[in-house]
Parts: structure tokens; sequence; C-alpha cells
């Protein structure tokens, strides 16, 4: 049975190059003008290249820019929730000449990119406004994505693009950074056929281990796709190796064999919520899954969203021909004390809050920092140890 069709074409687009043509672009990019792209706008490339974004074929316009904005589709039709720009303070050439892009994030800011440009262009006061309250639903300063989006600059610098690499994701994570390629690939090669994504920025704790074990159970699923994002985040958050080794020692542990890819993808966290989950249903599809967990508070941040605004959104806004892939909708999950297990709140209606084991995320930290482990209903005690030992770790290094 041949996999789930790429997002609007018929086979992924990657925009990465073979080596041929990447000694070209590195020899035709010392004749060029560059740009050091900001990390947001270096994700998008790694995610382009990677065939994620299929199908894109480099940085959007203005004019798409706020069509995606505003209606989630580009001028021509194509159904896209977020806008995949590049952002910058200035830019030295004009359109249709060519430009070097160089990547941020690795050291020397070597050339990421090769773009010719189809347009140089500036968001105005209002153009930022819309993009603002229609993507992230909020213009907050101290919102994350907004922060991070109004500080790449207000210039658009729009055009294809031709990929060399992928940063410092293949570098830093050889063992779990994979493109849609790839994913594709495996799931292939191990038979798959309905495929369930799990999206996470966070380390796996028990609920979120038997949410994956619901749903494949409820979707006949033949495996899961722990996905997890591996570029930048807020401060505070829990970085990328330390994940995967816990996400790791779980599926190790509690997953029977072939039932589970770990994987991850080269992208900055947006928090968008909504748009951002709709954006997460695009690239799974890509990567060929048939459906995606979609949870509480999905892709979220503080309260700037409802908790389930993430799963109406697809009832609301997402039209029914846009995506292939399908939702899976779940419930905050949690151990049960009377049932012994864990369950999704909403099918516990007999339950109160003291029937459940729930502790903060502060708790939580505070706890592994201390060296005490949560209670065995929250986490495997050998995703605790690992999670201590860098909470340890880091909580001695400030206080040092």
């Amino acid at each position: 049975m041949a996999l789930i069709a790429p997002h609007g074409a018929d086979q992924l687009k990657p925009l990465i190059v073979d080596d041929a043509r990447r000694m070209e672009l590195e020899a035709e990019a010392l004749t060029l003008p560059s740009v050091m792209m900001s990390s947001a706008a270096a994700a998008n490339a790694v995610m382009m290249g990677a065939g994620y974004f299929t199908p894109l074929s480099g940085y959007m316009s203005r004019a798409d820019v706020l069509s995606v904005a505003e209606n989630m589709r580009t001028t021509d039709g194509l159904f896209w929730p977020v806008p995949v720009v590049n952002l910058a303070e200035r830019c030295p050439v004009e359109a249709g000449q060519r430009l070097a892009l160089t990547d941020p994030n690795r050291e020397g800011h070597p050339l990421l990119a090769v773009m010719t440009v189809d347009a140089v262009e500036t968001l105005s006061d209002d153009d930022i406004a819309t993009i603002l309250n229609k993507v992230f639903r909020t213009d907050d300063p101290e919102h994350p994505g907004v922060a991070a989006f109004i500080a790449q600059g207000r210039t658009v610098i729009s055009g294809p693009i031709e990929v060399l690499n992928y940063s410092y994701f293949e570098e830093d994570f050889p063992d779990t950074f994979r493109t849609a390629m790839a994913i594709r690939h495996e799931i292939s090669e191990r038979g798959w056929e309905r495929v369930v994504a799990f999206q996470t920025r966070n380390p796996m704790h028990r609920a979120h281990e038997e949410l994956c074990h619901m749903a494949m159970e409820d979707l006949s699923a033949d495996g899961v796709l722990i996905h997890m994002l591996l570029g930048k985040l807020k401060p505070g958050d829990i970085p990328a190796d330390v994940r995967d080794a816990s996400i790791r020692k779980m599926v190790d542990l509690y997953f029977p064999p072939n039932t589970v890819m770990v994987t991850g993808y080269g992208f900055d966290m947006l928090y968008a919520g909504p748009r951002e989950a709709v954006l997460h249903a695009v690239f799974r599809q890509n990567a060929g899954c048939t459906h995606l967990i979609v949870g509480r508070d999905h892709a979220g941040v503080g309260s700037y969203y409802g908790g389930f605004d993430a799963q109406t959104i697809f009832d609301d806004e997402v039209p029914e021909d846009a995506l292939a892939l399908e939702i899976y909708r779940a419930d905050h999950t949690a151990f049960s004390k009377k049932l012994g297990r864990v369950v999704m709140m909403r099918d516990a209606p007999d339950h109160s809050p003291d029937d459940f084991v729930l502790l903060s995320g502060t708790k939580v930290r505070e706890m592994l920092g201390q060296g005490i482990a949560p209670p065995p209903e929250f986490s495997r005690p050998e995703v605790a140890e690992i999670l201590m030992a860098y909470y340890q770790e880091i909580d001695g290094t400030e206080t040092s």
C-alpha cells in the first residue's frame, strides 16, 4: 500500500541539493552578496531542505505572508497555516539577483542556502499587527513567538532557494535528526501503513507514554512516530539531548519492538498554539504519517490559548479537503488512583481532582532538582533518573 500523499504534491519536494550542485553553489556564493539569516529563517530553510515544507519552493512574498496570515492560503490557493519568511533588517540585492544565505547557528556562519530574489519588500505596522494577531493571536511582546518574530526585522526577502545542508542538526543529533524523506523510507521499510505522530518539545512522562498507547489502540495504528523538536526553545525548556535520552529510555523499556520511531526535526518552536498545530499536521503528513495526536494546549505557552483551541481550529478554520492526515484528539491525561492506570480525564467523569496524580511543571522541577523522583504514576523511574541528573547539574551551576 502506498504511503499517504505529501501535502499539495504527488511526491516530496525537498530543496536540498546533491554534492555536485553543492560545490557549484559554494563557488558561486563566493561572488555573491550575503545575508546572515535569523535562526527562525534558517530553520525554515532546513525544513524546506528536508522535505517537511513540501510543496514550497522558497520564502514567501509579502502578499503570500499576509494571505497566509489572514486565510491560511497563499495567493495561488495553496493551504498553508503559518508564513514561511526570510525577514532581515536589510537586503543587499534587488529583485532578480542572487543572494547567499548564511547560518547564524554555526561557528563561522557558513553558507546554508542560495536564493534567487523575487522581491524585496517591507512590512508595515499594519502588516505586523495582522500577522501577530492572526498567527499568534496576540501582539504581546512577552509571548516568545511574538518576540522572536518582531526581532527579525521588517524586510521580506522572497524567492526560491537551494539548501546546501541541514545546519547543526545532523552533527549535533546524528541518531535523531531525520528528514521527511528518511522517515517515509523507514515507514515503508517497517511495513507500516497507519502511523500516528506524537509532537513533543518536552520529555515524555507517564501520561504522554500512555497517550501514545491509547492512540495506537484506538486507531489500530502500526506504529508511532515520536517526533521531537530539536531547534531553539524558550529559556527554561529542557535541551534536546536530555529529552532525547529520556524518551529513548522510555521507548526501550515500555513499548513493544517495532512500534515506535524516535526522531527529530530541525525547527525553532513558534509557540503559536492553534496555527502551529496545523503546521505540525502539514509536515507530519509530508513525513508519511496518517494521524497526529493533538492534545490539550498543543504548541501553546502560558495562558495565551484556550486548552483545546488547537483542536477546534481543525473544525472551525481548516477546510475538510485541506489535509489528508487526520487528527487524534486527546484530552488531558493523568494517572487515576481509582482505576490504577492513566486515563483521559474526560473519560472519568466520576473523578474529582483528588482522584488523579497531578503535578505542576514547577513542582516536578523542584523535586527533580532536589534528587527526589516524582511518583511512579507520574514519571517512569528510569526517565526520572535522567531528568534528575540534568536538573541537579543546572541547579548546581545556577547556585555556584
